[in-house]
């Protein structure tokens, strides 16, 4: 059963906490790691002060990758120009009507 208090904007903050939270304990956890190396000596200390670095270098990567995948994946939508170009048209014809010159076409 539905909750008649969940109003759209209190499940998208609720939905955005949840990503908050994630965030955060994935932040927790990496820290956690990172200290653990620290502490035990694992990998040489020089190169265990640079992990952050590299963390932030990869999660840069990474977003870089995504935007590049999310444009080679972006969709093209046919049925959509034709109703954009309608309205256009239709926007024009009104304006038109109105006395304003929108160009030739």
């Amino acid at each position: 059963m539905a909750d008649p208090f969940m109003t759209p904007e209190l499940v998208f903050i609720a939905n955005s906490m949840k990503h908050v939270l994630k965030l955060l304990s994935l932040l927790v956890v990496i820290s956690a790691l990172w200290i653990g190396l620290l502490q035990a000596s694992i990998i040489p200390q020089s190169h265990t002060w640079l992990l952050p670095i590299y963390f932030i270098v990869s999660l840069g990567c990474y977003g870089l990758l995504m935007v590049g995948v999310g444009l080679m994946r972006f969709p093209t939508c046919p049925q959509e120009a034709l109703l954009l170009q309608q309205d256009i048209a239709e926007a024009k014809d009104f304006l038109k009507q109105k006395g304003v010159d929108v160009g030739s076409d």
